[in-house]
């Protein structure tokens, strides 16, 4: 046994002799860093001169009501008025602003002369249009500490108030008091903005389950399931839909069109992938909602995707390597927001090639070793002719939408955290300290 094991050693060190006795040829040529060929590619990909390019703008128009997110064009403003110089005429608090723990996810919605606000702490607010206090409403489950959960959203519809939050329920509210109507158990956290159209409310939970359900009785009139992910976001995004089809975005990247009434699912397409070189985000889930313009859809993921659909087919007309950081805002020739590098971007709707893209502040800290916080920008909309971002940074920006070029600033006090509105020519807009700002 002892001169066999022997023999094996001097075998095996002949073996690893013979082996570094032939070393790997060197390849000619110059050597890079790793990373250099990841750089380089994006700005092969990514590299363009900005355009001052027509804009081919909507009409605007004064209007009375902001029912729910810009999605679907069965209720939104595309282009509400707006005066060219802001001034902040009233702030009034709303409850509990971001904290460590929680944070304001909802957009805020008006109508009939009310602005609805849902703070960190589910607690729900109606305001008027003069800043005074309406009603308030505390949306805890029973049992359930305040703050243990937040993300949700507001909607609009059948003269209806409809709350979706982070507890996983979806309440029916009275517009004029605050009275709850209904309540539904959604299952998951109801951390999106639900969605109204022609009877039915749709929502989607845990960022993999949607639901469509009766608007006057909140009894489920069908659930659908999606494919899910560890990284999802909570907020500005949520259904949208159509006359036909009620389109869903999960947290796995896919998006999803079914039919309204049945929830039979027509076609699925997946966003995932990203684009190459530095991001700030690698976040597959849908950050861009799915926008319905006609016969088109637009929508974005975290990572680098921002995408046209067609909608009956599910075609993909378009890609474009640009992770989106905002919701999307879309006309006729334009989709317009905040890219994965924290620039304002516009692209050409038609064929998704960049038109122009600015810097906004991106570091909290330009310390290298502290560049792990970001600031981050909400919108944009269009309003009053100009491209609009309410940032956490304390500013509300304004650009032209033709050149990109910063054109007015506004100061927000303690800085912006959610989307703003636009109603009868006051933008509304809530801060990290939970209140409420009109700036007219």
């Amino acid at each position: 046994m002892k001169r066999s094991w022997m023999t094996a050693l001097v075998i095996g060190s002949t073996f690893v002799m013979s082996a570094c006795s032939n070393r790997e040829p060197i390849l000619p040529g110059i050597r890079e860093d790793a990373n250099a060929v990841f750089e380089d590619r994006a700005q092969t990909e990514t590299k363009f001169q900005n355009a001052s390019l027509k804009f081919n703008s909507p009409r605007q128009v004064t209007n009375a009501s902001w029912l729910q997110g810009h999605e679907s064009q069965v209720t939104r403003t595309t282009h509400p008025a707006l005066s060219a110089t802001l001034s902040r005429v009233w702030s009034t608090d709303i409850g509990t602003g971001d904290t460590q723990r929680t944070r304001i996810t909802a957009d805020p919605v008006a109508h009939d002369g009310r602005i609805y606000t849902l703070d960190s702490m589910s607690i729900l607010t109606a305001t008027s249009t003069a800043g005074a206090v309406i009603w308030t409403k505390d949306l805890t489950p029973y049992g359930e500490t305040s703050g243990e959960a937040d993300g949700g959203g507001l909607a609009i519809g059948n003269n209806t108030l409809f709350v979706t939050t982070g507890y996983g329920e979806l309440f029916a509210v009275n517009l004029s008091t605050g009275a709850e109507i209904w309540r539904q158990s959604l299952l998951g956290a109801g951390n999106t903005r639900p969605v109204y159209y022609d009877g039915l409310v749709y929502a989607v939970s845990n960022d993999t389950t949607s639901w469509a359900i009766e608007a006057d009785t909140g009894l489920v009139r069908w659930q659908t399931d999606g494919l899910g992910d560890s990284n999802n976001l909570a907020g500005s995004t949520g259904p949208s839909v159509s006359s036909k089809f009620v389109l869903f975005g999960f947290g796995s990247g896919d998006v999803q069109a079914a039919y309204r009434n049945g929830g039979l699912v027509m076609w699925n397409t997946s966003l995932t992938g990203g684009s190459s070189g530095t991001a700030v985000g690698t976040v597959d889930d849908i950050t861009g909602a799915p926008v319905i313009v006609n016969s088109k859809i637009y929508a974005a993921n975290g990572s680098g995707r921002v995408v046209a659909i067609d909608l009956d087919s599910g075609e993909r007309l378009w890609n474009a390597p640009f992770g989106a950081r905002s919701q999307l805002w879309v006309t006729s020739d334009s989709v317009f927001f905040v890219n994965a590098d924290n620039q304002l971007m516009r692209l050409n709707a038609s064929n998704g090639k960049p038109v122009w893209a600015v810097d906004l502040p991106k570091y909290v800290s330009n310390k290298p070793r502290r560049r792990k916080e970001l600031w981050t920008h909400h919108g944009p909309i269009l309003a009053g002719g100009r491209v609009l971002i309410a940032s956490n940074d304390g500013w509300l920006r304004s650009y032209d939408p033709m050149s990109g070029a910063l054109v007015a600033q506004t100061e927000i006090p303690d800085g912006a955290t959610t989307n703003p509105i636009v109603v009868d020519k006051t933008l509304y807009v809530v801060s990290k300290e939970g209140q409420l700002h009109a700036f007219r």
